[in-house]
């Protein structure tokens, strides 16, 4: 049977900053603009409350006042990232130049902080660019194949839907609900394992984030969040952040959000944002 396609086969340069499968290497300065480089995710550990950066040079570990650590120093380039637990993380992406790895890491699972990686499935053969996991499913989107897959297990995948995604968001009280931003500008949902439906009243979003079930969270590119507390039908501007958004992430306590001239947080909703990584061009 055919999938459903979700939209135009466009490049997402404008979000992720293109995809090569050069390994990224070690030559960069100790600015902290040069230490973050492109940031591709951004994830709260629930074990302790510390933010994580999926960056082009390596998961950076990011303090409060601002501080970086390169996680097990390593440089590998994280084009996907999730939280899925208490020091526990799913990614993607190309390996440190020094390890022994394919140069499409397919799925990769980390259980002690991102300090070590392990490939679980498609190693070679994926390399996702969103990923966002419910209730032990796990959703990614393979850019090399331009596919939307799911997952029970970590290793066995299922092709949902042909074409391509910007970021992926699934519902944290039901796993079968997926929303998807896709390059066209539009926004779709997939319910109980049925084909996508075009949400006809959400924005133009590009990052998205469900932290609670009544609170779907989308971002613009210019920045406006809006908040849908029906799966997606409907939405308001709640917020807007402090500058192009890069990414994106909210948990009900918290929201992140990365743009050109760093890192910030809002504990009020977005109402206002604090500085945690201030770059100067």
């Amino acid at each position: 049977m055919r999938k459903p396609a979700l939209g135009l086969a466009t490049a997402l340069l404008l979000v992720t900053g293109g995809c090569s499968t050069d390994s990224p290497g070690r030559d960069g300065g100790d600015s902290p603009a040069d230490a973050l480089g492109h940031v591709h995710a951004l994830g709260v550990d629930p074990a302790d409350g510390t933010l994580y950066a999926a960056t082009h040079t390596g998961v950076m570990r990011v303090a409060d006042d601002g501080e970086l650590t390169r996680v097990a120093d390593r440089y590998q380039d994280t084009m996907a990232f999730t939280v899925i637990g208490p020091g526990h993380f799913l990614g993607s992406g190309h390996p440190d130049l020094q390890e022994d790895l394919p140069s499409h890491l397919g799925l990769i699972e980390s259980t002690d902080a991102a300090e070590t990686w392990e490939i679980r499935s498609l190693g070679g053969e994926a390399d996702f660019h969103s990923l966002t996991a419910s209730g032990g499913r796990t959703y990614g989107y393979n850019a090399i194949a331009g596919e939307l897959l799911v997952s029970d297990d970590l290793t066995t995948w299922t092709r949902m839907a042909q074409g391509d995604v910007i970021d992926l968001a699934a519902e944290p009280d039901a796993p079968d609900t997926l929303v998807a931003s896709v390059p066209d500008g539009t926004v779709h949902r997939f319910s109980g394992g049925g084909d996508a439906v075009q949400l006809t009243e959400a924005p133009p979003l590009l990052q998205l984030a469900w932290p609670s079930p009544d609170a779907l969270l989308g971002v613009t590119a210019t920045g406006e969040i809006f908040l849908s507390d029906d799966a997606g039908d409907t939405w308001t501007q709640v917020a807007e952040a402090p500058g192009t958004p890069a990414a994106f992430d909210a948990t009900e306590k918290i929201w992140h959000v990365a743009t050109e001239d760093g890192i910030s947080a809002s504990e009020d909703s977005g109402k206002t944002w604090r500085t945690i990584l201030e770059i100067d061009h």
